[in-house]
């Protein structure tokens, strides 16, 4: 049976740097993606063009933006590279010399080329969720991002603010803190 074994983690792109090379329709969608869940991101960019949408969004989150070709020199000091041009040849190069400097790397509709997805994530306050279909099918993902925003309420927020504050006044070792909230929250799945 086919088993998503993909490591789930969030990460801190505010103290990362992140680079995607390209400035079309994909990296766009890149972009928005990163920036609706890290909204203070690191983010450079590198391409021959932008659209208008691309520097307008830039502008906005303060995205540093590139108008160059690619070269190798772009990935010093970057911990994160995402390619979305729409020149394979540009997206392999992009992908080699990642992989050459131990970078993660994502090539955007490449899944063999990836040591990341971008999968759907809910957010409700400092609820996050994310979601992944193992890069079979971004559309699931989104579907099922729209389903889980609809049905988990905003107020989840505060849920969470609230344990973290009774949390924080529980007396004890940590056993003893796991076992009072254990008791607490088992009556919010009956």
């Amino acid at each position: 049976m086919d088993q998503n074994n993909l490591y789930p983690i969030f990460l801190k792109m505010n103290q990362l740097q992140a680079l995607i090379v390209g400035g079309g329709n994909v990296a766009l969608e890149k972009l928005t993606f990163l920036l609706k869940s890290s909204p203070d991101a690191n983010v450079t960019m590198v391409a021959l063009f932008f659209k208008d949408e691309v520097k307008e969004l830039a502008d906005r989150f303060d995205v540093k933006c590139i108008t160059m070709a690619y070269d190798e020199s772009f990935l010093c000091d970057k911990d994160l590279i995402i390619a979305a041009t729409n020149k394979p040849e540009v997206n392999k190069r992009v992908y080699n010399d990642a992989k050459r400097r131990n970078l993660l790397i994502n090539v955007a509709d490449t899944p063999k080329l990836c040591d990341f997805y971008l999968g759907g994530i809910v957010t409700k306050g400092n609820i996050k969720i994310a979601i992944s279909t193992n890069g079979k099918s971004p559309t699931m993902a989104k579907r099922l991002r729209q389903f889980f925003e609809a049905i988990i309420p905003d107020e989840i927020d505060d849920l969470a603010q609230n344990l973290n504050r009774f949390r924080k006044g529980i007396k004890g070792d940590f056993a003893s803190k796991v076992i009072q909230l254990n008791k607490l929250t088992q009556s919010l799945i009956k």
